[in-house]
């Protein structure tokens, strides 16, 4: 059996993922596995893509195996799959499968996007191995990997494979040009500024009609950012240059440029059209190449909006990532308008969110994705030193649980409740003490 690894870390040879490939390569000898760096490589096979495609042409299964990077496939991996698409690569009926390393922050809509995709070209899908950074090292973790393989193998013998995601709409595209708006505009009336950060091309005019009805209805200054208009030299590197000072290793200016012009706006809409059941590559390039902020929340309190063009209702995946990172961010999520008609209500409450400073209180997406984070910034804070600075001083570090009151009064009614003659006697009197403390606010406020 030939596997072709799709290695989309831009680490190359240096990739944490790619180890979990040599050690099924190791262990499965019978297997013959072709590995193409497709994330250290990715401008040469923008040149030329013909040896990569006749690679593909001949798998009888094609392994994606990736890092996450910002919810999803690092910047590279997503181009290539969109020069898959563009080469028409002819694997319909094939098999693939995934394998990601993470800290487990949201592996799900990583592994989604590589699943909607591999319908999109055709591929019958296995369920894939999304593992810890650290399992290899693990014996459990290499028993998983090990385990991962064999069933999908027995899969494939099998003929057993995932139930094909939904697929979205095609998106269709007007063929005169979108109107020309100028690069900012003010509105005197009321302070504030919004910066909109657009993957705009002439073509999505649809897109380009919701920006203009947008900073004609908000009546603050506004600044369009076209990310296709930035000189980015290449995709996050993941090589933690910028761990220290959070100045990146690309000489473009992209770290000094996000803070100068984006960052310090008083909210940032996004517009999109949909692509590739994400918001596009260059939009994942744009967020990969944030990492200069490393994992710290600089825009919190800060609310964000979405101007989409597509099918937004046959995508729930795009809908997940556009809630959790505004949750993970600490942004109030003030509307998503995918029609021209929806526009306003997104201007009137985002106006409203700058003006009162609205920030309701993070979910589960934003809660249970800041602790994953805050246990690992704990653990690395000798190499990621301004995150850890930026952690204390905001109290991340909400571990151990030190509430020594609320701990020994658990244990008192743990114990009460372990006491037969105690609970009879307590009846229905256990929930009017749990509401004590709120009567209490009730009579104070």
């Amino acid at each position: 059996m030939k596997i072709v690894v799709l290695n989309g870390s831009p680490a190359g040879k240096n990739s944490i993922t790619l180890y979990t490939v040599k050690f099924l390569q190791k262990h499965f000898g019978n297997c013959r596995f072709e590995v193409l760096h497709v994330g250290q490589s990715i401008k040469k096979y923008e040149r030329d893509f013909s040896d990569c495609k006749a690679s593909l042409e001949s798998a009888d299964l094609i392994l994606f195996a990736y890092p996450v990077y910002t919810f999803l496939v690092p910047a590279q991996l997503h181009r290539f799959i969109e020069l898959m698409k563009e080469n028409e690569v002819n694997i319909g009926g094939k098999i693939a499968s995934q394998i990601s390393t993470s800290k487990h922050f949201y592996d799900v809509t990583a592994h989604r996007f590589i699943e909607e995709n591999c319908a999109d070209l055709g591929l019958r899908y296995i369920k894939g191995l999304s593992a810890d950074m650290d399992d290899l090292t693990t014996a459990k973790g290499r028993k998983e990997a090990a385990d991962y393989f064999r069933f999908v193998l027995w899969s494939i013998k099998n003929g057993i494979c995932e139930p094909s995601p939904l697929v979205a709409v095609k998106q269709t595209r007007a063929k005169k040009a979108v109107a020309k708006v100028s690069a900012t505009t003010a509105a005197p009336q009321k302070r504030g500024k919004v910066v909109i950060v657009a993957d705009l091309d002439e073509a999505d005019t649809a897109l380009g009609e919701m920006i203009v009805r947008f900073r004609a209805a908000l009546p603050m200054q506004t600044e369009l950012v076209n990310i296709r208009e930035f000189p980015f030299s290449g995709g996050c590197l993941g090589c933690f240059h910028c761990a220290g000072d959070g100045k990146c290793i690309y000489k473009d200016n992209f770290d000094a440029y996000l803070r100068e012009h984006i960052q310090s706006a008083d909210a940032t809409v996004f517009a999109y059209t949909i692509k590739d059941h994400s918001m596009g590559y260059r939009f994942k390039l744009y967020d990969d190449r944030q990492f200069c902020n490393g994992h710290r929340t600089v825009t919190m309190g800060k609310p964000v909006a979405y101007l989409v063009n597509g099918n937004l209702a046959a995508e729930p995946n795009v809908q997940l990532l556009m809630h959790a990172r505004a949750q993970v961010g600490g942004n109030f999520l003030a509307g998503i308008a995918t029609a021209p008609a929806q526009v306003g209500q997104v201007a009137k409450v985002l106006t409203y969110a700058i003006e009162h400073k609205y920030l309701p209180p993070r979910d589960f997406y934003g809660v249970g994705g800041l602790k994953i984070f805050r246990d690992l910034i704990y653990q690395m804070q000798g190499l990621m030193r301004e995150d850890h600075r930026f952690y204390k001083k905001h109290g991340f570090y909400d571990f151990p649980q030190k509430r020594a009151g609320r701990i020994a009064a658990m244990y008192a009614v743990g114990a009460m409740m372990n006491n037969e003659t105690l609970r009879k006697k307590a009846g229905n009197r256990m929930t009017e003490g749990m509401v004590m403390p709120y009567e209490q606010v009730l009579k104070k406020y």
